[in-house]
C-alpha cells in the first residue's frame, strides 16, 4: 500500500511533469495550456455523458431487482475516468480516456472484480433484503430488541410547525 501511495503522490505528478514540459518544449507553451484545457472540457464532457449513461443503467437493473454490480463497478471506473481527465497531465488523461470508452471500461472492469475478489464480502440478510438482520421487524422469534427503537417511534407535538422560518431580507 505504500509503495501506491509513492507513485500516486511523488513519482505520477513528477512524470506529469516531465512529459508537460516535453510537449511543451515541442508544441510550445501556449498550444500545450490549450491542449491541457481541452482534454479537461472533453473529460467533463465526457463524464456527464457516460455518468447518466451508467446511472440509467443502474436504476433499470434496481427496476428489474437484479443486483447491480456491473452498473457500480462501471459508475466507480467513471468517476475515476472523470477524475484522471480534469487532472492536468497527459498521462493520467490517457487512463482516463480509457476508463470512459465502453470498450477498454469493460476490461478494466474485469481487472477491477479480479482485484477485488477475496477482499470484499456481500453479506445478505436472513430473511430477505426487508427483513432486516434478524429476521424480521421484531427479531428472530418475534420478541422486541431493547435497541429497536425505531420499532418503538411516535410522532409527538402535532402542534409544531416543522417549516422553515421565512428568509429574512
Amino acid at each position: 500500500m505504500g509503495l501506491l501511495l509513492v507513485l500516486a503522490f511523488i513519482v505520477v505528478p513528477i512524470a506529469e511533469l516531465y512529459v508537460i514540459i516535453q510537449v511543451g518544449e515541442l508544441i510550445g507553451v501556449w498550444p500545450t495550456l490549450l491542449l491541457l484545457l481541452l482534454d479537461a472540457v472533453l473529460g467533463s464532457w465526457l463524464l456527464k455523458h457516460q455518468g447518466r449513461n451508467a446511472w440509467r443503467r443502474f436504476n433499470q437493473a434496481l427496476a428489474e431487482r437484479r443486483m447491480p454490480a456491473k452498473e457500480v463497478a462501471d459508475g466507480f471506473l467513471i468517476i475515476l475516468g472523470g477524475a484522471l481527465l480534469i487532472a492536468p497531465g497527459f498521462i493520467t488523461d490517457i487512463f482516463g480516456v480509457l476508463l470512459l470508452v465502453p470498450v477498454t471500461r469493460a476490461g478494466a472492469r474485469r481487472l477491477l472484480r479480479r482485484w477485488t475478489v477475496g477482499r470484499v464480502a456481500v453479506v445478505g440478510f436472513p430473511g430477505g433484503a426487508m427483513g432486516g438482520f434478524g429476521g424480521g421487524p421484531g427479531g428472530r422469534n418475534g420478541a422486541k430488541r431493547s435497541y429497536d427503537y425505531d420499532v418503538d417511534a411516535e410522532e409527538v407535538g402535532d402542534e409544531v410547525d416543522h417549516r422553515l422560518p421565512p428568509a429574512s431580507e
